[in-house]
């Protein structure tokens, strides 16, 4: 009987007693507390609008060059007999320096065989004057009429007269081609090549080499026609509308030179459709002064140019400006907006809006991905107030909920 009980009825018992167990604790249990979700607002970072009046800068690039390049060619035949020293690739010359000569000696000759040819000629031209006025007094002589031009020997003294002009033209000539032997600098400048050497025999044509002036130097900068809209044309009463600032790194440093906008070439490009507008820079090499680095010919150089001044606009980062020129804000109730706006200008890096945001939107400067109209949001400055005037509080709360825990048990009856 106690064998049966064992095996049977006491495994019976113990799980009968398991299964209330389990069925009053179940009972016992607390169902889990129903809390409404709710999400919080985006939290994003915004700037308030701030118009301003702002002067547009055009940007542009282009190759410093010279205003001024010649091709020394030799007008005589001869021998290159000198050859200056500045004459040389990068050599800096004055106006009228003598750079090249030529053999004189023929030209010497052909001065003097001109003098002599007007002497005579002077001569000829004297006795056959005198022969005039014998003849004069002939005629008188004998007569009270008027005298032929053929008996006054009029047409042998207009001949004597024109072979004196034309001796003094061959004198003229002469000079001249002297003149040539020495080839002179028609201006302040560079040598940029140099083709003739000493002892080389030139003719009438030879390319003796190039030079270029150092006085002025000019960059021509593409412009589109978007660009042309907010430049002040040269000649403009504002002096400082045509006001350029040139830049390059050079050896590692950032340069700048000061130009000035003096013209527009007036034909678009056929193939690029620009516009080139001229700056040009006085004294690019320092000859006359050292207040400025030297601006190299050939150098390329990028260009800010002062373009007109727009009266309070907006200016914002560009990647801001959706399309359709709408721009996401948050509104006084700190909710997203979008705002149709009219861009006065854009470039690479801003737009600048001119009508279309309201005097208390904030720029929504955080990227939202999928952005809707009303959705609240937190802006990043606002909530840092908040939780600063909010701290004083908080901690005073702490320090009450410490100094009660820390009293006696009959204290915190009382």
């Amino acid at each position: 009987m106690s064998s049966f009980f064992v095996k049977v009825i006491l495994p019976v018992i113990v799980v009968v007693i398991a299964v209330a167990a389990a069925v009053g604790l179940a009972k016992l249990r607390q169902p889990p507390e129903k809390n409404d979700e709710s999400r919080p607002a985006i939290l994003v970072n915004a700037a308030p609008i701030q118009p301003d009046n702002i002067v547009y800068q055009i940007k542009s690039q282009g190759m410093v060059t010279p205003k001024l390049e010649t091709s020394l060619i030799s007008e005589v035949n001869g021998r290159v007999v000198a050859v200056a020293e500045q004459f040389v690739a990068g050599g800096f010359f004055n106006k009228d320096d003598l750079l090249v000569t030529v053999e004189q000696s023929d030209y010497l000759t052909n001065v003097k065989a001109a003098q002599a040819a007007l002497a005579n000629a002077q001569a000829m031209l004297a006795e056959e004057k005198a022969r005039v006025r014998v003849a004069e007094e002939e005629w008188r002589s004998f007569t009270d009429g008027t005298a032929p031009a053929l008996g006054l020997r009029q047409p042998q003294l207009a001949s004597a007269l024109a072979s004196v002009q034309s001796a003094e033209a061959e004198l003229e000539r002469a000079r001249r081609d002297l003149a040539r032997t020495e080839i002179r600098a028609p201006y302040d400048g560079m040598v940029r090549n140099r083709q003739a050497n000493l002892g080389q025999f030139i003719s009438r044509g030879t390319v003796l080499g190039s030079i270029v002036g150092t006085e002025v130097a000019e960059i021509r900068l593409p412009l589109t026609d978007t660009d042309m809209a907010f430049l002040a044309m040269p000649g403009a009463v504002d002096a400082d509308s045509n006001k350029v600032t040139l830049s390059s790194n050079v050896a590692g440093q950032q340069l700048e030179w000061p130009a000035k906008l003096v013209r527009t070439e007036g034909m678009l490009d056929e193939r690029s459709r620009v516009i080139y507008v001229v700056a040009e820079v006085t004294d690019p090499y320092q000859r006359n002064s050292q207040s400025k680095p030297v601006l190299n010919f050939g150098r390329f150089v990028g260009a800010t140019i002062r373009g007109s001044q727009a009266e309070q606009v907006v200016k914002v980062a560009r990647h801001l400006l959706l399309p359709g020129n709408q721009i996401l804000v948050v509104d006084n109730d700190n909710t997203l907006q979008f705002r149709q706006v009219t861009v006065d200008r854009a470039t690479n890096e801003f737009a600048y809006i001119k009508a279309g945001l309201e005097p208390t939107d904030q720029l929504a400067l955080s990227a939202i991905s999928n952005p809707l109209a009303g959705t609240v949001v937190r802006v990043a400055g606002a909530d840092n107030a908040e939780d600063d005037s909010a701290a004083p509080t908080q901690l005073a709360d702490a320090a009450a909920k410490t100094a009660e825990a820390a009293k006696p048990d009959s204290v915190k009856g009382q």
